[in-house]
C-alpha cells in the first residue's frame, strides 16, 4: 500500500511553484510493501540514507504503478513541482524525466544546480523556510507567463474535481483557443505527458481516494468514465491489477526499492 507520508504546511508564497511537500520515513522491515502510485507531477526530492549519504533527485512522471518491498533505507523530503513550474527550474522537457530519478545537479538548469546546492545539508524543518527565501528569486516570471496560464488552465479542465469529471481533450483545447496538437505539446513540455494520459492518471487517482465511499458503478461515473468496465480497464492498464484485486491485497509481485521518493 502507499506509503505513510506527513505533509507539511505549506506558505501561501510557494504555491506558484509547489503543490506540496511532504516527508517519507525510511522504509521498515521487508514484509512492509508499497506502491508507487501513477502520478503525473514531477518532483524535487531531497534523500538521506541509512549510511548519512544525501542527494537531490529530480523525479519525473509515473506513467504505472510499481510495486515495492519495503528494502528501500532512505527517508525523504518530497517537493511536488507545480504544472509549468518543472521545465523552468530544471531546464528541459519534463518529457525527458518520465519514468526517470535524475540528480538534481545534473541537469543543465542553473536554477536547478543552485537548488541542489541549497537543499542537500538542510533538515526537515529547514526546507521550506529556504524555498520561501529562495525560489521567487530563482523563478521569478514561472507563474505569470501565458504558456503557463494555459497549461494551467488545461490541468484545472483535466482533472476531477468535487463531483465534476474531467472535461475532453477536443472541448478543452477549443475552450483555450488552440488546436490539440498544441496542447498536447504544452503538456509534453510542462508536464511530461499527454493530456490524454493524465486524465487516464487523475482518474485513477480519484478512484483510488473515493473507492471506500460508493459503489463501483457510481465511482466510474463520477470520475467521467463510460461505465465501470472502461473504469476497469484503465485501472488495471495503470495500476497492474484490477480494482478488487488491488483494494483486496492480491497485487503484483514486489522488487526492491533503490532510488526516490516512496508513494
Amino acid at each position: 500500500m502507499p506509503n505513510a507520508a506527513a505533509e507539511q504546511t505549506m506558505p501561501e508564497a510557494l504555491r506558484p511553484w509547489i503543490t506540496g511537500v511532504r516527508t517519507s520515513p525510511r522504509a521498515g522491515p521487508a514484509e512492509d510493501a508499497f506502491v508507487r502510485l501513477p502520478d503525473a507531477s514531477t518532483k524535487v526530492v531531497l534523500r538521506v540514507t541509512a549510511d548519512g549519504h544525501r542527494d537531490v533527485l529530480a523525479l519525473g512522471p509515473r506513467v504505472r504503478a510499481s510495486y515495492h518491498d519495503g528494502n528501500a533505507t532512505a527517508s525523504c523530503v518530497e517537493l511536488r513541482l507545480a504544472p509549468g513550474a518543472a521545465r523552468p527550474l530544471l531546464g528541459v522537457p519534463v518529457a525527458d524525466l518520465v519514468g526517470r530519478a535524475v540528480p538534481l545537479d545534473a541537469l543543465p538548469g542553473s536554477a536547478a544546480r543552485r537548488l541542489a546546492s541549497g537543499l542537500r545539508w538542510l533538515d526537515t524543518d529547514e526546507v521550506v523556510p529556504y524555498l520561501s527565501e529562495t525560489l521567487p528569486e530563482l523563478l521569478p516570471a514561472t507563474a505569470e507567463s501565458s504558456r503557463t496560464a494555459l497549461l494551467l488552465a488545461g490541468v484545472e479542465a483535466l482533472s476531477v474535481r468535487g463531483d465534476r469529471a474531467p472535461a475532453q481533450v477536443r472541448d478543452v483545447a477549443h475552450e483555450l483557443a488552440v488546436s490539440e496538437r498544441q496542447l498536447r505539446n504544452l503538456f509534453t513540455d510542462g508536464v511530461g505527458v499527454s493530456p490524454k494520459h493524465y486524465t487516464r492518471i487523475d482518474r485513477v487517482r480519484t478512484v483510488l481516494t473515493r473507492a471506500s465511499t460508493a459503489p463501483w458503478s457510481e465511482v466510474a461515473a463520477g470520475t467521467g468514465y463510460y461505465d465501470q468496465s472502461h473504469m476497469t480497464s484503465d485501472f488495471r492498464a495503470l495500476m497492474g491489477v484490477p480494482p478488487r484485486s488491488y483494494f483486496t491485497g492480491r497485487l503484483p509481485a514486489t522488487t526492491p526499492c533503490r532510488a526516490g521518493a516512496r508513494g
